[in-house]
């Protein structure tokens, strides 16, 4: 019998990921043996309190342990997830699948990696191309601004803004989107039952990034 696949799931925040692995795990659809890793493990109250963003640093919003949403610095965190990666790189994984589609790190010697930012923004940049309005829905407001920065999407995208962890009502939230004819939840901690509260309030397509991502590693198995 084949040894099952050894998958190592990378997040910007703590583990275990009760609210995103197991639903990912179950749309890679194979008999995996996956490992949980974050860039936050281990890291006290205060630590983490430490990398809040300070003005004019752009942000990423994450989830602890205890279910709890933190925003945190993305220039700070990424040390902590650089290194985190170069240790992960030699403990023989088939693949690491970064949970994370804010942010680019340096490529892997050892190990293929599925880093989200580049797989959901470059099928984005290729369905958007033809959608007469883009959608983009983030998780933080202060992201609204940061956005157009750090990602760009053909025309000008409408944004809006919905946590996965802080219980905001995303019915509500994503009436901004009305009119949009194609739609992104661009973040990894969306659900599959967030985005079909939102394809009912827009009618059109959206797109679920940890559904693009599971997509794609299942294509690698």
């Amino acid at each position: 019998m084949a040894a099952k696949p050894r998958l190592a799931f990378v997040t910007i925040g703590q583990t275990p990921r009760v609210d995103m692995v197991p639903e990912m795990v179950a749309a890679i659809g194979r008999d995996i043996d996956a490992h949980e890793f974050g860039a936050l493990d281990g890291l006290s109250d205060d630590e983490i309190a430490a990398l809040a963003p300070r003005p004019g640093e752009a942000s990423f919003a994450t989830r602890l342990t205890n279910g709890a949403e933190v925003a945190i610095s993305k220039d700070r965190v990424e040390p902590r997830l650089e290194a985190l990666l170069k240790r992960i790189d030699g403990e023989g994984f088939d693949a690491v699948v970064l949970l994370c589609t804010g942010t680019h790190v340096a490529p892997l010697e050892n190990t293929l990696m599925i880093e989200a930012q580049r797989v959901v923004d470059k099928m984005v940049e290729a369905m958007g191309a033809s959608a007469r309005r883009l959608g983009v829905l983030l998780p933080l407001e202060r992201q609204i601004d940061e956005f157009p920065k750090r990602h760009i999407f053909p025309g000008k995208p409408t944004l809006a803004a919905a946590s996965p962890y802080a219980g905001d009502d995303f019915t509500e939230r994503s009436r901004a989107l009305q009119g949009c004819d194609l739609v992104i939840m661009h973040c990894m901690g969306y659900s599959e039952a967030m985005r079909e509260q939102v394809r009912e309030v827009v009618g059109a397509p959206v797109l679920l990034s940890r559904r693009i991502v599971s997509d794609a590693v299942r294509q690698i198995l």
